[in-house]
């Protein structure tokens, strides 16, 4: 592998890669057990290939043999049976079949194939070019709401019927989206959309909760605190605040913030300053007793689901390092380097793959995670602490 990833993250990295690999099946990326085995009767989930996509894209700017071959896979999955061709847009979930077993279409979803996409086009990956300009043109007509500045959550498949939700963690995802597409396209609107979307969630929301980012509103973005406190483990909308999520807007904010000064703007003064109250509010909220992040908190701060998640713990290292290189700060270094010893220790096994999930006692847990399917986070913390801040990854290797 050539790049800029040397010693023992560059082992860990073409491990995990090579892990990833075999999720390949014959309409995109499979979800795998622990073992690596293929779920053979899980069908496909439209975040995971997108999510794939995105990392063997990047990965084949690294020079990784056979990945360039699966970030065409991946493009090919996007573009074949995922995506609708008749109504629009991309389908969540196929069967094993290939035929969707969800009649919805979600911000969530689709912000990750506009990553998948973008990353793609700029690692030169055939069809990518115009995977990226359908994405771009479905998620501006369906999900952007202009006048608010922020995202709509969901529809159904026909486009006929909004949900009522809506939620800062697909908004979350559209800000990373938006930064790589802006970068792939030389269109700076979607990071200008980018930062209308951080000004509400983050410098008006969080900050009135004292860095606790709220995830759930309803469909006039009035916050439900209350939202799922009878499902707190739910795996993309549970109950309370997200300490993980608060670390991930904290890396985004630096990266926006890294875009502004590379095209030349002066950056909003308060970008550094939220990423700054995100990140030491999460910090606080960790267990520093027993290590590491829970899933969720209460707003005061207090433990919900107690688990420990692979993607918290990636973020909490990703932000330090962010931060450490926008701020000069030495406190950043010193929690990046300690919480990647936890992370290295208890997560990563001995080939290569990453536990996705740990119980309060760090033994291995599938209450919310089972098996491995996603190589996103792992790649990008074994990754992005080598890259600048800004462009984004693909453009940075280019």
């Amino acid at each position: 592998m050539s790049g800029p990833v040397v010693g023992r993250r560059a082992v860990l990295l073409e491990q995990l890669l090579a892990f990833a690999a075999r999720s390949r099946v014959e309409r995109g990326f499979g979800h795998l057990r622990r073992d690596g085995s293929v779920d053979a009767d899980g069908g496909l989930e439209l975040w995971v290939n997108a999510r794939m996509t995105y990392v063997f894209s990047v990965a084949s700017l690294l020079g990784v043999p056979g990945v360039a071959d699966l970030a065409r896979h991946g493009v090919e999955a996007l573009v074949g049976p995922f995506e609708d061709r008749a109504l629009g847009g991309w389908w969540s979930a196929l069967d094993t079949d290939g035929r969707p077993v969800e009649d919805t279409k979600s911000c969530y979803d689709h912000a990750f194939v506009v990553l998948a996409a973008a990353t793609a086009h700029g690692a030169r990956v055939p069809g990518a070019e115009g995977l990226l300009g359908r994405a771009l043109a479905v998620h501006e007509e369906r999900f952007w709401d202009e006048p608010r500045g922020l995202c709509v959550d969901q529809w159904s498949g026909d486009w006929s019927r909004a949900e009522d939700y809506r939620g800062a963690n697909s908004c979350m995802h559209t800000v990373e989206a938006y930064l790589v597409a802006a970068d792939a396209t030389g269109d700076r609107v979607w990071c200008d959309r980018a930062l209308r979307i951080a000004e509400h969630l983050v410098d008006a929301v969080a900050r009135e909760h004292r860095w606790r980012v709220v995830e759930h509103f309803d469909a006039d973005w009035r916050p439900l605190p209350e939202h799922h406190r009878d499902r707190p483990a739910d795996p993309f909308r549970p109950y309370g605040a997200t300490p993980g999520h608060g670390l991930e807007w904290a890396r985004l904010l630096t990266h926006l913030h890294a875009a502004h000064e590379v095209a030349g703007d002066p950056p909003p003064a308060w970008l550094l300053e939220a990423a700054a109250g995100l990140f030491d509010r999460a910090a606080a909220d960790a267990d520093e007793g027993r290590g590491g992040f829970p899933y969720t908190t209460d707003w005061a701060g207090e433990a919900v689901v107690d688990q420990r998640f692979h993607w918290v713990h990636c973020e909490a290292v990703l932000a330090a390092h962010a931060l450490e290189r926008a701020t000069g700060e030495a406190r950043y270094a010193d929690l990046a380097g300690r919480w990647w010893d936890f992370t290295v220790e208890h997560f990563v096994e001995p080939d290569g793959s990453w536990l996705h999930e740990l119980g309060p006692d760090l033994a291995p847990a599938d209450l919310t995670w089972p098996g491995k399917p996603d190589a996103y986070h792992a790649f990008n913390a074994l990754l992005l602490p080598s890259l600048p801040l800004a462009p984004s990854a693909a453009v940075a290797l280019r």
